[in-house]
C-alpha cells in the first residue's frame, strides 16, 4: 500500500524545513507559509536496515525500500475558528492516511510567532479546532442533502441512507462537543459508512514538536505539557524534532553526522523517528520479497492475511494464491541461505489466512 502523510500546522513553525529533511527536496522556506502557496509533494524512502542486510545476503540487481509520500500543507492564521483551511487545502488534507502537525516550541526573534508568543499546547488546540470545524461542515452539509434523499428512497436504499444518517448524527454530536472523531467508538459498519468522507479528525495524528537546539538533549520539560494534551486523545503520538539542527546535520558526511548525533544524544535521524511513529499509529508493518533480481519492502496493515498481502505485490498473486513460503528476516540471515533455512525447517509453508508479521519474508506460489 502507498502511505500518504500530510504535514500541516500554523505558519512559521518549520513545516517546510521538516518536509525537505524527510524527502530530500529543496522547497522554499522562510516566506513560504503553506497557506497561500501550492502544496509541496515529495517521497521519503523508509529507512530499514533489515532491507540493507538482506540485500547484502542476496546481492540483488535492485534494492527497493518502502516509501511514504509527504504533502506539505499549511494553515492560514485564522482570526476566527473555521477560517484557517482553504477548500483546496482541505481537499489535499483529505487524501492523507495520517496527519503530521508541526508544533512550534522554538524561539527565534527573526521569525515572530503569528500569535506573538510560543505556546505549543495553545497552537495544538487551535489547529485541532480548525480540523473539527472542517469535519463539522462536511457532516452538516451531508445531513442537509440526506433529508430529501430519504423522502424518495425505498427498500434497501432507504435502510442504507438511514444507517448513514444515524452515524453522521453520532459524529455530529462528538464534533459539537469538540471531540475528534478518532476518540469515538464506531463499529465496523459505522466506520465503513464514514470511509468516503475522509474525516480529518478521524485520521491518526502525529505531533512533531519542533524544539530549540538548547532543548534537544533534554526535551522532556518542553514535551511534557504536549504529551499531556495529546494523551487525552486516541491515535495521537508525539515526536520531538529540531528541524533546524537536523537540516544542519543533513549537510554532514555520514560519519560526521553519526558522531554529532551521538554527542547530542540523538540515536537516529528525525526521518526514522517520524516514519516509525507513523507506522505505529497506522498499525502498519513491512514484509519483504527477496531474490537475485530484487530485495524489496512492502507495507501492509499488521496481521493482513497472506493472500491479501500478496495483492500488494501484484493482483495476480492474490487472485491465484496457492500458498506461501514464509520466514522471519533474522532467521534467514542466521541460516545464511534459503536452502539452509529449508534444511533446518525454519522456512514454513503457510496458507491464505496466515497473518503477516513485521519483518517476514514471503515467497508466493500461485497459479492464474
Amino acid at each position: 500500500m502507498s502511505v500518504v502523510s500530510a504535514i500541516t500546522g500554523l505558519p512559521y513553525v518549520g513545516k517546510t524545513t521538516l518536509f525537505n529533511l524527510l524527502t530530500g527536496a529543496h522547497a522554499a522556506t522562510g516566506s513560504f507559509s503553506g497557506a497561500e502557496a501550492e502544496t509541496n509533494v515529495g517521497v521519503a524512502k523508509v529507512p530499514d536496515d533489515r532491507v540493507d542486510q538482506l540485500a547484502a545476503l542476496y546481492r540483488p540487481k535492485k534494492t527497493t525500500h518502502a516509501e511514504v509520500m509527504y504533502r506539505d500543507l499549511g494553515l492560514a492564521h485564522a482570526e476566527k475558528p473555521g477560517q484557517g483551511i482553504s477548500p483546496q487545502k482541505l481537499g489535499d488534507l483529505r487524501t492523507a492516511d495520517a496527519l503530521v502537525h508541526v508544533v512550534r516550541a522554538f524561539g527565534d526573534p527573526s521569525v515572530p510567532h503569528v500569535d506573538g508568543s510560543v505556546d505549543p499546547v495553545r497552537d495544538l488546540a487551535a489547529v485541532e479546532l480548525e480540523l473539527l470545524f472542517a469535519d463539522h461542515g462536511v457532516v452538516e452539509r451531508r445531513l442537509e442533502r440526506l433529508e430529501p434523499e430519504l423522502r424518495s428512497a425505498k427498500g434497501v436504499e432507504r435502510e442504507t441512507k438511514e444507517r448513514e444518517k444515524a452515524v453522521l448524527r453520532k459524529a455530529l454530536a462528538a464534533l459539537d462537543a469538540e471531540r475528534p472523531l478518532r476518540d469515538v467508538d464506531f463499529d465496523v459498519e459505522e466506520t465503513k459508512a464514514m470511509r468516503g468522507f475522509r474525516f480529518l479528525t478521524l485520521m491518526p495524528l502525529l505531533l512533531a514538536v519542533n524544539l530549540d537546539e538548547a532543548d534537544v538533549s533534554s526535551p522532556e520539560k518542553v514535551l511534557a505539557p504536549v504529551r499531556a494534551a495529546a494523551s487525552v486523545h486516541r491515535a495521537t503520538g508525539v515526536v520531538p524534532v529540531c528541524a533546524k539542527l537536523e537540516a544542519e546535520i543533513a549537510e554532514l558526511s555520514a560519519g560526521e553526522a553519526a558522531a554529532f548525533r551521538a554527542e547530542l544524544g540523538l540515536a537516529e535521524p528525525a526521518l526514522d523517528r517520524l516514519i516509525r511513529a507513523t507506522y505505529e499509529l497506522l498499525g502498519l508493518c513491512s514484509f519483504f520479497t527477496t531474490g537475485e533480481d530484487e530485495v524489496r519492502a512492502w507495507t501492509v496493515p499488521c496481521g493482513t492475511p497472506a493472500q491479501e498481502a500478496a495483492g500488494a505485490i501484484h493482483t495476480d498473486l492474490e487472485r491465484g494464491f496457492i500458498r506461501a513460503e514464509v520466514i522471519a528476516w533474522d532467521e534467514l540471515l542466521k541460516a545464511g541461505s534459503e536452502a539452509n533455512a529449508k534444511r533446518q525447517g525454519v522456512m514454513r509453508v503457510e496458507g491464505k489466512a496466515h497473518p503477516i508479521k513485521d519483518g517476514e519474508i514471503m515467497h508466493v506460489l500461485f497459479n492464474v
